[in-house]
């Protein structure tokens, strides 16, 4: 008896979207909660031990934790130095084992899931990743927890998406859903959750994707307001703008900002560098990361953590400019060696971190000099905030809205405006990459590749070049030319020296016009007489678009090939009809891997392309185990019965890719992605989530 097939969901129309969207705005501020509770119960066993942990749950799960710095505060310093080190040892073999994607700061994973895999995210990454972080955190690791809620809201989010059998093109949104909604928890601001799920995650505000991501924000903040309460993130002191000449120090401020974006982007990518040339095993390098981060925190103890208990200090003014000065470096450090040595957690905390560390060291100086037109350094260290996380992530509207919503006033938007657009300014200019995307460009994954829509600009001429076109010598009599235009099947002949220097062509209509006067002109040197010294000429490096653009300009079929180095030497030619064939094959591969991409439903069981017989055809992406082995290696043929067609693999050198039929010794990196076929039951074996 036929197997039923699985109903699917009917999945167009606004009611589903609208849907979808209100049940990730609940997984995402249910998600959020639940890993603020994890992160205080770990933090209540490492510091507090099992008396902790009792009065954690006596105040009830919902109940505000003490506040970390003073719990750091009352320790011995050996347990200082000892228990992030603790909680590497058990965060490093925990990602190593279960899920590697949940190592680092989350959020670069999630916008390599929209852009190379359709939004599909491992559901285990969930529970890795909330449990991965929470450890860190709760160890006094340097890190934030908005970048691991927005994984793990993401990750809900898309199962979500995939239960629902939805297309790949909305599941990308479905899981910004999922980001806006665990920003939005976390933060208590609808308005930037949708914003930095639709500017950094998904990348794009059309309508058909911003209204339900904004749906699901504002559920999100909804939720989280009736679970948590109704407060801000920071106590923020009131603000205004105490003179209009104020607005030149702010620009001073953020521009020093984004040099502190900068300072912090290398230094992070600098140090987990060096952490992978250590020669010890992958798990065990959070551990000793942890503990150098022990070491900093014996004296600092301010850079465990989040550090929101530091930055409210800093936005009431409460510490001195020498401390914030100091913890500006030490932080840098202390975030530097937990996400390079392989820790898990976010980078937005500790940015803002830096951001009111900087603002109040140089708003103490500024508020000095200039008391009377200049507000207090708090209010530089709020603006200063939103300046560093815009630098660092280059999304200065999310930056902007967001210190908007933590002060609800209208005063703060001028400065607030102006910091950021020249610290994102000064950043842009002097690093391309965010600090999100230079994660994934060190990998060759460029998330802003376009395929280049002009099929021909695409292609270029040693793709096509015809290395033994037909040369004339200089010297050769009419006769001799005659007879190799009988004998060849050209229409275009290159004059060369005896060097194999171009001199210029004779085209076929030349000769015919002179055949009837052949026996008049037997025996006389014609090649170069007949000859057109001005031949169009191009480089194999040149692209096939400026061929036929070449060609519309001459009648003749064939352009001569030279040396990249010498202007005049012959290399070859290229054909007018190669550069139509090569055309038509490109476009015929394009339409190919369209109709392919346009047809794979990516989610758990997705919906293939049907080639009847029971045989399917799908675009995957390779799962984690795949990567650094070749495809002999992995044998998936004689393992599953599933044959790799077509590979799409990614090149470091510029992040592009190119579809090629692979071979047994290709090895699959992360980023490349598989076409393959077979039964249906041999290919979902392949299945990736």
């Amino acid at each position: 008896m036929a197997a039923t097939a699985k109903p699917r969901v009917r999945t167009t129309g606004h009611l589903f979207m609208v849907s979808v969207a209100v049940a990730c705005g609940i997984a995402g501020a249910l998600g959020a909660v639940a890993f603020r509770f994890l992160i205080q119960f770990f933090q209540a066993g490492f510091f507090e031990g099992l008396a902790g942990v009792r009065d954690l749950f006596a105040k009830g799960l919902l109940a505000e934790a003490h506040d970390p710095l003073a719990v750091a505060n009352g320790i011995e310093w050996y347990w200082r130095l000892l228990l992030p080190a603790i909680g590497g040892l058990i965060v490093g073999p925990l990602i190593y084992v279960f899920a590697r994607e949940a190592k680092g700061h989350g959020v670069p994973e999630v916008m390599a899931a929209v852009a190379l895999r359709g939004g599909v995210i491992r559901r285990r990454v969930v529970a890795v990743k909330a449990l991965a972080s929470a450890i860190c955190i709760g160890s006094g690791g340097s890190v934030g927890r908005e970048g691991p809620i927005v994984q793990i809201a993401s990750a809900l989010g898309s199962s979500i998406g995939q239960m629902l059998r939805v297309p790949a093109s909305q599941l990308r949104t479905i899981v910004g859903c999922g980001a806006a909604a665990g920003i939005a928890a976390t933060f208590n601001a609808p308005i930037a959750g949708a914003l930095f799920a639709a500017e950094i995650v998904v990348g794009n505000f059309g309508v058909a994707q911003l209204s339900p991501i904004v749906i699901a924000s504002v559920v999100a903040t909804v939720l989280s307001r009736f679970l948590l309460g109704n407060t801000p993130a920071f106590e923020v002191p009131p603000y205004e703008l105490a003179s209009p000449f104020e607005l030149l120090p702010y620009m001073v401020v953020g521009f020093i900002a984004g040099l502190v974006a900068l300072v912090f982007m290398r230094s992070l990518y600098a140090t987990e560098d060096l952490f992978e040339r250590m020669p010890i095993p992958e798990y065990t390098k959070a551990a000793v990361g942890g503990l150098l981060v022990g070491a900093i925190g014996i004296t600092l103890p301010n850079v465990f953590g989040v550090g929101y208990s530091t930055i409210t200090q800093a936005l009431t003014g409460q510490l001195p400019a020498l401390l914030l000065g100091v913890l500006l470096v030490a932080k840098v450090a202390a975030t530097s060696l937990t996400l390079g040595s392989g820790g898990s957690g976010g980078i937005f905390a500790p940015s803002l971190f830096l951001g009111a560390m900087t603002g109040g060291f140089f708003g103490t100086f500024v508020h000095e000099w200039f008391p009377d037109v200049t507000a207090s350094s708090g209010a530089y260290a709020l603006v200063t905030m939103g300046a560093v996380v815009a630098a660092a992530t280059h999304a200065p509207i999310t930056a902007i809205i967001m210190i908007f919503e933590l002060t609800q006033t209208i005063d703060i938007i001028p400065p607030l405006m102006a910091a950021c657009v020249v610290s994102t300014l000064v950043t842009t200019f002097l690093q391309r990459e965010s600090i999100y995307t230079l994660k994934l460009s060190r990998r060759g994954i460029d998330l802003y590749e376009e395929e280049e829509k002009n099929v021909l600009k695409s292609l270029y001429v040693h793709d096509v070049i015809d290395r033994d076109p037909e040369r004339l010598p200089v010297a050769g009599d009419f006769q001799t030319v005659v007879e190799r235009v009988l004998a060849s099947e050209h229409t275009d002949f290159f004059v060369v020296d005896e060097r194999d220097r171009l001199l210029g062509a004779i085209h076929l209509r030349e000769l015919t016009r002179m055949l009837a006067e052949q026996d008049l002109l037997r025996g006389l040197v014609v090649a170069g007489d007949l000859l057109e010294p001005d031949q169009a000429t191009v480089t194999e490096d040149d692209d096939l678009d400026v061929v036929m653009q070449l060609f519309s300009r001459s009648l003749g079929e064939e352009i001569a090939v030279v040396d990249r180095d010498d202007a005049r030497k012959m290399v070859g030619s290229v054909h007018k009809s190669d550069v139509i064939h090569a055309y038509n094959r490109e476009v015929l591969r394009r339409d190919l891997a369209g109709s392919i991409s346009s047809n794979v439903i990516v989610a758990s069981k997705g919906q293939q392309v049907e080639f009847g017989g029971g045989y399917v055809l799908q675009e995957i992406q390779p799962p984690p185990r795949f990567f650094g082995r070749t495809i002999r290696e992995l044998a998936i043929g004689s393992t599953t019965g599933a044959q790799v067609v077509l590979l799409r693999k990614r090149q470091p050198a510029d992040g592009k890719s190119a579809v090629r039929v692979p071979t047994a010794d290709d090895r699959i990196e992360e980023g490349d992605r598989l076409v393959v076929a077979g039964t249906r039951a041999a290919v979902e074996s392949l299945d990736v989530i």
